[in-house]
């Protein structure tokens, strides 16, 4: 629950007194508890502690354990304490107070460097071993928290954030082409396919689900997991399937509640927040406390101009959840003064370096100081839902069905299915039939030719870095694949880490500046291989995608949002609305973006005039999610990063 540094001498030689304070001096811009280093020889270890759960309270990092020497510093919350506890043999009396510190270090001197398979939470960790001159650390499967580090002739050195690893001699500010080139090229919100890269050339990271070891002055790392499909489980009934997810999302909820200050929550109107939420209410009321939730809302005078299936003010939807599930303080924001243009340096200053999602930046960040001024200390989402708790995608399984000539079953689901949605038969059958069969949509499709999405990236930085080339060695998709199914996207969103890196970046950096942390139970690892072992047809039942979330929250959620198949949120769909009282100086930088000849050789200026022309100068709310405003914006947010790195 802290920013934590190290230092390492790479030639046993000692360290310079002055390296460690300076990296220190440079997190002060966080809010601390408590600061702690513990400096040895060629070792320095520092923590910019904040108190989360009610066991940090007794918490001091570094620490130095009496019998081993070890040292450890850690920014780590635990959700597996009462498995460890068992497996480690810690006594009952001992267990309340123990530091999640304390059982990482337990578990690293029972199962050496296979500690991490052992954990389930979001961390990061160093440990020092004096007597052999070795360092060891690791970070979550998914990146919940982040860990730099950076190498010089010198020293090896690691930090939470960036920027104190821009202190130290031998460090320089020169920028990583080949992080920028992928971020340039790929046109969704991942930055990089190396998930080691960063936006500077000397500062790598250590990538989530891998550990790494330091010793003899080489630095070596190990995947420790890898999340693939296991065996299928296998129970007797619908009603054994619902109650083994009740149980375990259950636990995964209840775990991220440990802290000694205000409990908050993402909510939305939706499924994915909305069981997070139903499950927590729930449980913290048997402990005497009320749930604080924190939700977005448009301006007030904002026109929705999203389409039937959509809704932009979730107010109403989520107002059913408030009351249906009881004991929430529901707040409601609609940020007025803030815009995705008014945010940019603050992110800027941050994430460290440059971002793509400026759609929702502002109430992101909004939701923290709200969540922060309430006194909250952990911040409950339902991220990772889409891919979890909440899975299930009908048309796809229908299209399964097709491909695999289980027409009876077919004809039951896409009926039931039609009539839920109250949809049009012969558009859903045609959808359907395309997913079934890509090639042959292909083949006799009228429009054979896909249409040319702009490039932000300039093509002869894309030729002379290989970006392309690159990204698909990686097996990144950045055409859109017709033919891969869904099935083959969520399996991909478990096995290749870049998709999630982004999100633990956001919300650790976010943590850090407000002291609360962010906690999603949709990505607690139990929770995750339980979903992924779960049969298909769990899932889409009886004409209703995401069908087991939907039957395991009967009596959580109100039916109106638990049967909802036809009303989606959408989150940020007045961001253009709220830039319009300043449009003429964002136009104005955003020619000066095209005209700049320090990105000259980087941005692709035809592909940005084009996308100009195409917004005008008197935007439509609507092109807020359009692709050339996209690209303008995510060339400025660029821009501004390089000047300021300057």
């Amino acid at each position: 629950m802290s920013a934590i540094t190290c230092m390492i001498g790479l030639e046993r030689q000692p360290l310079a007194t002055e390296y460690g304070p300076r990296m220190m001096e440079s997190l002060s811009v966080y809010p601390a508890d408590y600061v702690g280093t513990w400096q040895r020889d060629e070792a320095f270890l520092g923590c910019h502690g904040q108190w989360i759960t009610p066991e940090s309270l007794a918490e001091r990092l570094p620490c130095e354990d009496g019998d081993t020497g070890l040292v450890i510093t850690a920014d780590a919350i635990l959700d597996n304490r009462d498995e460890l506890f068992e497996q480690l043999g810690v006594p009952v009396t001992g267990r309340a107070e123990m530091t999640d510190s304390r059982l990482l270090l337990l578990s690293y001197m029972k199962w050496g460097v296979q500690c991490p398979v052992h954990l389930v939470g979001d961390f990061a960790f160093i440990i020092w071993d004096p007597a052999e001159h070795a360092l060891f650390g690791a970070r979550d499967f998914s990146g919940s928290r982040t860990l730099y580090y950076s190498l010089t002739g010198e020293l090896a050195a690691f930090c939470t954030t960036i920027t104190p690893l821009l202190t130290l001699p031998g460090v320089d500010r020169s920028l990583s082409e080949q992080w920028i080139s992928e971020f340039l090229a790929i046109p969704i919100t991942t930055e990089a396919v190396d998930v080691s890269s960063t936006v500077y050339r000397n500062i790598r990271q250590v990538p989530p689900a891998h550990s790494f070891t330091l010793r003899g002055g080489r630095l070596a790392f190990n995947r420790y997991i890898t999340i693939v499909p296991e065996e299928k489980l296998k129970l007797r009934s619908n009603e054994e399937y619902e109650e083994a997810f009740r149980d375990v999302f259950r636990r995964a909820v209840t775990s991220r509640l440990r802290t000694h200050r205000e409990v908050g929550a993402n909510l939305s109107g939706g499924l994915d927040s909305g069981s997070v939420v139903s499950f927590a209410a729930r449980e913290l009321k048997a402990q005497s406390k009320q749930l604080h939730t924190f939700s977005y809302v448009p301006v007030e005078d904002f026109a929705d101009w999203t389409p039937r299936s959509r809704v932009a003010n979730e107010r109403a939807h989520i107002k059913e959840t408030v009351s249906y599930v009881g004991n929430i303080r529901d707040q409601y924001f609609d940020f007025p003064e803030h815009s995705p243009y008014s945010e940019i340096d603050d992110w800027l200053d941050m994430l460290e370096t440059p971002y793509k999602f400026y759609e929702n930046s502002f109430w992101l960040k909004g939701i923290y100081e709200k969540a922060q001024a309430a006194g909250a200390g952990v911040l409950l989402t339902g991220s990772r839902g889409n891919w979890t708790i909440s899975w299930g995608p009908a048309q796809d399984y229908q299209a399964g069905l097709l491909r695999n000539f289980k027409l009876l079953t077919l004809y039951r689901e896409f009926n039931q299915y039609s009539a839920n949605l109250n949809a049009n038969r012969v558009k859903l059958r045609n959808v359907i039939g395309r997913k079934a069969f890509p090639a042959l949509a292909q083949l006799f499709s009228r429009q054979r030719n896909e249409p040319v999405l702009p490039e932000l990236i300039h093509p002869d930085f894309a030729r002379r870095t290989q970006v392309f080339e690159r990204l698909e060695q990686f097996g990144y998709d950045f055409w859109g694949d017709t033919s891969q199914d869904v099935y083959d996207v969520r399996r991909k969103q478990f096995e290749k880490l870049y998709y999630w890196s982004i999100t633990g970046t956001v919300g650790c950096k976010q943590s850090l500046r407000h002291s609360l942390w962010e906690r999603d139970a949709t990505n607690d690892l139990r929770v995750i291989r339980f979903c992924l072992s779960v049969p298909e047809n769990q899932y889409v039942q009886n004409g209703y995608g995401r069908s087991l979330i939907r039957r395991a929250t009967k009596g959580y959620l109100p039916d109106s949002i638990r049967l909802n198949q036809r009303v989606r949120g959408i989150q940020g769909a007045d961001g253009l609305y709220r830039m319009l009282p300043r449009w003429d100086a964002l136009m104005n930088e955003f020619r000066e973006t095209i005209e700049d000849p320090s990105v000259s050789e980087l941005l692709n200026k035809e592909s940005l005039r084009k996308a100009m022309a195409a917004i005008g100068d008197a935007p439509k709310p609507e092109i807020v999610f359009d692709t050339e405003l996209r690209i303008l914006m995510r060339a400025l947010i660029f821009r501004r990063f390089l000047k300021r790195n300057a």
